[in-house]
């Protein structure tokens, strides 16, 4: 009872602390501008951290570890990946998507398609917002069952009721603030889950890492191989290539690609994307470690059972720590939670108010009412997300691949191709997104052999040539389209 209380009291107390920060955001939005990209007045590390957080999601807390838990170091492909993406996407997209998106004074990932390509008929803006729609409700699901996992284990709630709460956490103060609410909690909650990642494996670890290892090559000594599953079975190149090919994701996601628009300087971003490689690789090692810690854990004690390895880190914390601290450390897979729930949530209500609302309803949209409707349909998508995640044996991992893949398909070779390639034309640019998009659900459909791998490798292959062949064998772009990046590649050099 006494420790039921110390842990509802630490959570309260974090809920409060995060709705406080929603308020002063609130107060200071005061445009659509505002409540989308923060005024663009992100510095480097609310920058950094916001990018990061957002990302990685619960799934850094359970999904991860739950996959080391089962899987061993074959977990560290996965790891790579993401890590060398993460590197990758601030290095090549931050700095131009900022300046183009200046350049085209865009606030959304459609909008920056439509303006950057002049398409006038709307479709590549109103289809792009179609596949933030669709993907997001799986990512947001995601996050909302990671929190319902969350309250069930610490309360001891029934499944549904803990989702319940959960949305209504993540809901209640971004509907207000908006992006400046969700950049700040990130940068908190970034920080809180990067600490709770190094204390909890290094306060299980009895004698490091040289007893860690040999303790897991006495329970299963494939946990050790990186080219052998936990069956002893080799690694096939599909399953390899499927772990790394996360990585490639990241060109493509909306909530990520917002905070380079949104920082307040290119110099920024430069500082931003060391602050960002440096977190995701903290983090990622200590979410490993936590699976494997966690497997000697429960290996060693035997009166403890684990029926979802994507709990360990919370049977770690409530075994090892003192209720306070285990209350901060479990908030930290509420932090994760939040901070990428809130980017969802508000990513898919810029797609239905800027470019649904203002562009196919009502055009002469005033700011406030935009801003409206953006905080309606944060409500609306939160609804159908929430019955998404009604069902108590969703993998987080599994929701999490399939709209991680859907956006890195989808967006990513539009993205750098059109922030590198002047040639690339919106026939090129709406047959990109299309292809990629709807490969990523056909392939999703199949299993067997070649289609085995995951299903970003062929969207991203099948995106890229349908932009190349597609604008290769359309006209070249229009004056518009080719003064504008002129104009682009002027200003990049300019803000260096």
């Amino acid at each position: 009872m006494e420790n039921s209380f110390a842990i509802t009291t630490t959570f309260v107390a974090y809920l409060i602390l995060m709705l406080a920060i929603g308020v002063i955001a609130y107060l200071r939005t005061k445009n659509s501008s505002d409540y989308f990209l923060g005024g663009r007045t992100l510095g480097p590390w609310p920058a950094a951290l916001s990018a990061g957080a957002s990302d990685m999601s619960g799934w850094l807390l359970l999904g991860l570890p739950g996959y080391a838990y089962a899987a061993g170091i074959e977990a560290f492909w996965l790891a790579g990946g993401l890590l060398v993406g993460t590197w990758a996407n601030w290095l090549i997209n931050a700095k131009r998507l900022r300046t183009y998106s200046i350049t085209t004074d865009a606030l959304t990932i459609p909008e920056f398609f439509a303006r950057r390509f002049n398409d006038k008929s709307n479709l590549i803006q109103t289809i792009s917002a179609f596949f933030i729609l669709l993907f997001f409700l799986f990512y947001t699901s995601s996050g909302l069952v990671a929190g319902g996992k969350l309250f069930e284990t610490v309360f001891g709630l029934e499944y549904s009721t803990a989702v319940v709460i959960g949305t209504l956490c993540v809901v209640s103060y971004t509907l207000f603030g908006g992006f400046l609410a969700v950049s700040w909690t990130d940068l908190v909650q970034g920080l809180l889950m990067a600490a709770a990642l190094m204390i909890v494996p290094i306060a299980a670890m009895q004698g490091g890492l040289g007893e860690l290892t040999q303790q897991l090559e006495t329970i299963n000594p494939e946990l050790l191989t990186l080219w052998n599953d936990s069956k002893g079975e080799p690694l096939s190149a599909i399953a390899i290539i499927s772990l790394v090919a996360w990585g490639l994701g990241y060109f493509g996601q909306p909530h990520i690609l917002a905070r380079f628009k949104a920082s307040r300087s290119n110099k920024d971003l430069t500082t931003a994307r060391r602050i960002a490689v440096l977190w995701t690789a903290l983090s990622m090692v200590g979410a490993l470690l936590v699976g494997l810690v966690g497997l000697v854990y429960v290996t060693n004690t035997g009166s403890v059972s684990l029926d979802d390895g994507e709990k360990i880190f919370m049977l770690l914390v409530n075994a090892m720590f003192h209720p306070v601290i285990a209350g901060i450390l479990l908030a930290a897979i509420l932090a994760a939670v939040m901070s990428t729930a809130d980017s969802q949530l508000l990513v898919s209500s810029s797609a239905l108010a800027e470019d649904f609302y203002k562009q196919v309803f009502k055009k002469d949209a005033t700011s406030d009412e935009v801003v409206m409707v953006g905080r309606l349909a944060v409500v609306g998508i939160s609804v159908v997300a929430l019955i998404l995640a009604m069902t108590p044996d969703s993998s987080v991992l599994g929701l999490v691949s399939y709209a991680w893949a859907g956006f890195g398909a989808a967006f990513g070779p539009a993205m750098v191709l059109s922030l590198y390639w002047s040639r690339m034309n919106r026939f090129g640019a709406l047959a990109g997104i299309v292809i990629g998009g709807v490969t990523i659900v056909l392939w999703k459909q199949v299993s067997g052999g070649i289609f085995d791998v995951y299903e970003i490798v062929p969207g991203i292959i099948f995106s890229t040539l349908a932009i190349v062949v597609v604008s290769l064998i359309t006209g070249e772009p229009d004056d518009t389209v080719k003064a504008q990046h002129a104009k682009f590649k002027k200003l990049l050099v300019e803000l260096e």
